[in-house]
């Protein structure tokens, strides 16, 4: 594959890989009562102290991606936290008191498909992080990439 073809995937790769988080993140500091459930749900502390700091850090390593800056550490800590968030939210059966069966074991289906997006998403990130942002990026103006081709 030449170069262009690479550096132009990598950069496609970025854009879809770091929209999911700029969203996510943006949504997280304008309205995090949902996350805040979430995570309260979770039993993990101070809930919307946690929800405000993951939309924050989704936005700005989301940012980071999209733009190639700091690449590989912003890779590395979004496949930390699809990782993360996959186990701590994602991992379990649900089973909500008054739903019917039919409906927590679709919500479990639901689940589970989360689970392997969010594990799916941190391999991709790895990836990335393995090869860096490419041609088409912050790294590569200041000289901080490198990739085989």
């Amino acid at each position: 594959m030449s170069s262009t073809a690479t550096n132009s995937l990598l950069l496609l790769g970025r854009i879809l890989l770091s929209g999911m988080f700029i969203m996510s993140g943006f949504q997280k500091l304008v309205d995090p009562a949902s996350t805040a459930g979430m995570i309260t749900g979770a039993g993990l502390p101070a809930a919307t102290g946690l929800a405000y700091l993951a939309g924050l850090f989704e936005l700005i390593a989301g940012l980071a991606v999209l733009t190639g800056f700091q690449t590989r550490i912003a890779a590395i800590l979004l496949a930390l936290f699809a990782a993360f968030t996959a186990f701590v939210f994602h991992s379990g059966a649900i089973s909500i008191p008054g739903f019917p069966d039919a409906a927590n074991n679709l919500l479990t289906v639901f689940n589970q498909l989360n689970f392997m997006k969010n594990l799916t998403i941190a391999g991709g990130f790895l990836a990335l992080a393995a090869v860096g942002a490419g041609a088409y990026s912050i790294d590569a103006r200041r000289g901080s990439v490198a990739i085989n081709t």
